[in-house]
């Protein structure tokens, strides 16, 4: 593979000011590609990051998105297009996770759960896809370990990530031959400002002793916006083994 096998492509990744987008964002400006990074309520954390992307000697674009406004996904998706000449590939990151007691739950956290981890993407894909096509170009969205194992805490969260499984096998098979789309389901991450004692207890359960770090789930990503075209439909845990047990 060449050194920056992404040259002269553009990708957009969503939520991409902080965290596991933030990795992703760079670890394709670093393959050589133009990144547009999307934010909604970290602006400063955004154009810090999009700073960071072009040390790489690449284009950035740090753009405002609520992925709950169809409108606003549309501006968003037109702009990192326009800016860029078109758009090679979508990586739908942004998402939310809160905890609450499923006797607990209310309405409104169990409808923001799929407003942003299912509809979201769907809106995003959906706008970016006439680019897409043109380029042959692909779709990676951010799933999660919680879309197969039933966390009693977190029951809006996990459905809304297993939705968006079958959201990503069906515009596979919808947006075929032209767009390949597939899933990274990641496990537990480590964070800097999470909570040590949940993370150490995941840690624990892990059979590769430790918790995932945000570029091993970059780098997956980056498998499928760099490996064969053909490969699509598919989900791929990076997850340390912690679904096996």
């Amino acid at each position: 593979m060449p050194a920056q096998p992404l040259l002269g492509k553009s990708a957009l990744v969503t939520g991409g000011a902080r965290r596991i987008g933030r990795a992703i964002a760079l670890a394709f400006a670093a393959a050589g590609a133009n990144v547009a990074i999307t934010w909604r309520t970290s602006p400063d954390e955004a154009e810090a990051t999009a700073a960071d992307i072009r040390c790489f000697g690449v284009q950035a674009l740090a753009l405002p998105m609520d992925l709950c406004d169809p409108a606003s996904v549309h501006a968003a998706v037109s702009e990192a297009a326009g800016s860029f000449g078109g758009l090679d590939i979508l990586v739908n990151n942004a998402g939310v996770f809160h905890s609450a007691p499923l006797d607990q739950l209310s309405v409104e956290q169990w409808d923001e759960a799929f407003a942003t981890n299912t509809r979201g993407p769907f809106l995003v894909a959906r706008a970016a896809l006439p680019w897409l096509r043109g380029s042959q170009g692909r779709i990676i969205n951010l799933g999660s370990l919680g879309a197969t194992h039933p966390w009693a805490s977190h029951a809006h969260y996990c459905a809304s990530k297993a939705a968006l499984e079958m959201l990503t096998r069906t515009m596979a098979k919808s947006f075929a031959p032209q767009v390949s789309v597939n899933l990274v389901a990641p496990g537990w991450v480590e964070m800097a400002s999470e909570d040590r004692e949940v993370a150490d207890r995941f840690a624990a359960r892990t059979p590769m002793g430790r918790n995932g770090a945000a570029e091993e789930i970059a780098s997956a990503v980056l498998f499928f916006a760099t490996g064969p075209h053909f490969i699509t439909g598919q989900s791929l845990a990076v997850d340390g083994g912690l679904g096996l047990t």
